[in-house]
């Protein structure tokens, strides 16, 4: 009766020795386990791809460049007490003496700007020009020394699929990078007014409240376009758009020869038909741009062009038919929705544009002197 117990204890003790004597010779006691977790040196991580190197180096450089904009707007209330209203957005810096360039909608009807930079300081800006049509804006700080600022590139050789980037402000959050690529090239869009908006950039970088105006960049790191919209209400869902860096090309020499932004107005609208769609349509079988539409007393009226008489409806759009087909502007055949922007973005008021036209069964060419477009802030 009294083997049991005894038994029972030499197989505790036991058990204590060989558990205590087997964890000794292995190495790894408590103590000596705590101690290799804290000794260990710091893991060296796997190397940063090209890719992932090229995003830092760009975001380094773009980065201090961005600045963030406050806009401050006074208002009456029902009872006609004056408030402010404060909107922000971005914007980027074009020359180290303090010029930014972001968009009209940013800065319109603004009684007080003001430009953060990305140390932080703060300067009161004023507005030195804008291209209404095209919202953008350039706008001017007083800093205290040489600023960081980026370089244009040439949007006008874009390719749907190369990479992009773009730096903002997106709900205040300062400093913001996202990537994408190019989705698709001259699209058109109508601002928050109802405005028609041609030739866009259109980009699956993500673009959110507040990314207004500030820079898209290519691989190199040059400014190709300025971030403005977004698709649909609110946050981003991957269709975002941009102005050609251009056309901001084309205000600044404006700017700097006449002191002000005169933008050609031809007045008309249209709709781009590829070659293999004209036949259906009854028109010449090549691409070109139907007129759709021709505001009254514009260039395009005085010109003579004609614009549609009935309507079809193709898939889910209704297309107006029976008006002018312009398959050349200044002797280039149109190959894209974007030939006429393109063109005009390198006229002036009162320049003259030639356009070759299929008007029922015969082609001519109209002569048309640009006018110019009336702006207001």
């Amino acid at each position: 009766m009294r083997i049991r117990p005894l038994l029972l204890t030499l197989l505790l003790v036991g058990g204590f020795i060989y558990l205590t004597t087997s964890h000794r010779w292995s190495g790894f006691d408590l103590g000596e386990r705590a101690r290799s977790w804290t000794s260990l040196e710091p893991v060296q991580s796997a190397g940063l791809t090209p890719e992932e190197n090229s995003n830092i180096a760009i975001y380094k450089t773009a980065s201090p460049a961005t600045v963030f904009i406050t806009s401050t707007v006074y208002q009456r209330d029902w009872f006609f007490q004056v408030f402010p209203v404060r909107d922000s957005g971005s914007g980027f810096l074009i020359d180290s003496e303090g010029r930014i360039l972001t968009n009209y909608h940013v800065v319109s009807g603004s009684a007080k700007l003001e430009v953060t930079l990305g140390d932080k300081n703060r300067y009161p800006a004023r507005l030195l020009g804008y291209d209404q049509r095209n919202d953008m804006a350039l706008i001017k700080i007083q800093p205290k020394g040489k600023l960081p600022f980026l370089n244009p590139g040439d949007s006008s050789n874009l390719q749907v699929g190369q990479k992009v980037l773009a730096i903002g402000n997106p709900f205040g959050l300062e400093g913001t990078l996202t990537t994408g690529i190019i989705s698709s090239l001259g699209r058109q869009i109508r601002d928050e007014n109802g405005r028609l908006m041609e030739d866009m950039i259109q980009t699956d970088a993500a673009i959110n409240p507040g990314n207004s105006g500030g820079p898209l960049l290519d691989s190199p790191g040059n400014v190709i376009g300025i971030n403005t919209a977004i698709y649909g209400p609110g946050a981003n869902i991957g269709i975002g758009f941009a102005i050609p860096i251009n056309r901001a090309k084309a205000m600044l020499n404006d700017l700097s020869s006449r002191g002000r932004v005169t933008r050609p107005q031809l007045g008309l609208t249209t709709r781009f038909i590829p070659a293999e769609f004209a036949e259906a349509l009854d028109l010449p079988p090549r691409s070109g741009l139907l007129v759709q539409q021709i505001d009254p007393g514009s260039a395009a009226d005085q010109a003579g062009l004609h614009g549609p008489n009935r309507e079809v409806i193709i898939g889910n759009s209704v297309v107006g038919i029976g008006g002018d087909y312009i398959v050349e502007v200044d002797g280039q055949p149109v190959n894209n929705r974007s030939a006429l922007t393109q063109i005009l973005e390198r006229k002036k008021a009162g320049d003259a544009l030639k356009l070759t036209i299929a008007r029922g069964r015969r082609t001519m060419t109209v002569t048309v002197t640009l006018g110019e477009e009336p702006q207001k802030l």
